[in-house]
């Protein structure tokens, strides 16, 4: 069952085999087609692949699979992740509609990392060779492009402060703001929304344990800051998460 800030959508049949024309699309002003001219999207619309559908913990790609396509995430939620010499997974995003997948392995033609739905998900596969020539036809699609890699790497260098500098409380904070202002450019509620990741995958991201989360979480509640049930979380008082989350507003450390 869907919540209310997250409509049903329709399941078409044959859905591996069908097109999808990014002007239909709702998604279409936070992916490559904005601020497309409608001959210039039509291009688009030509090397676009299959839409691909994936269900819970079904892998998108692996580290080190050779690179093909990038992927828009046209419904649900995925993580990346990166398993090191010893075994040890470290989330390195959450993505959801709207978003790019895949960009890691321009440079070295090979992800550098895994991806994984967290829900039933539907991505479109653009093959990145036919996307290259489109460049050249299409300046404000290279333009755009060069948006999202730049938007990438300041997520990046986010997490690392986010990782080095900050406390668990401050973190936390970035966290549920990041994701709210995320909701909020795709049209859903900034204030209400499901965590569709678990809190072991928080926590990992964060650079936290499972119980840091699920303090943090009850901390957070008690302060009037947050109401919790189960996984759909409700932001009480957006200012102050936000007043924390720059380092405007201090808490004490957590005992």
């Amino acid at each position: 069952m869907s919540s209310p800030d997250f409509p049903a959508i329709e399941q078409p049949l044959n859905v591996q085999a069908l097109k999808v024309k990014c002007s239909a699309c709702s998604m279409h002003q936070l992916c490559l087609p904005m601020g497309l001219e409608d001959a210039d999207m039509e291009r688009l619309d030509q090397i676009i692949g299959r839409r691909r559908r994936l269900v819970r913990d079904e892998r998108l790609y692996a580290m080190d699979e050779p690179f093909r396509n990038l992927y828009a995430v046209r419904f649900g939620h995925f993580k990346t992740y990166q398993v090191n010499a010893a075994g040890e997974s470290q989330i390195t995003g959450f993505q959801m509609a709207g978003e790019l997948l895949g960009m890691d392995a321009i440079s070295g033609d090979r992800h550098h990392c895994d991806a994984v739905a967290l829900e039933d998900s539907e991505v479109c596969e653009i093959p990145f060779a036919r996307l290259e020539e489109l460049f050249g036809q299409v300046p404000a699609l290279l333009r755009h492009f060069h948006r999202i890699m730049s938007q990438e790497i300041t997520r990046e260098q986010n997490v690392m402060l986010l990782l080095g500098n900050m406390r668990a409380e401050q973190r936390f904070a970035v966290f549920l703001v990041n994701l709210s202002s995320r909701y909020a450019a795709r049209g859903y509620s900034p204030t209400r929304f499901q965590l569709r990741m678990s809190r072991e995958d928080i926590g990992n991201y964060l650079g936290l344990t499972i119980e840091s989360v699920s303090r943090l979480l009850s901390r957070f509640k008690k302060m009037g800051l947050v109401q919790v049930d189960k996984r759909e979380i409700v932001l009480l008082e957006p200012a102050r998460l936000k007043a924390m989350a720059a380092g405007t507003e201090q808490c004490s450390p957590m005992a």
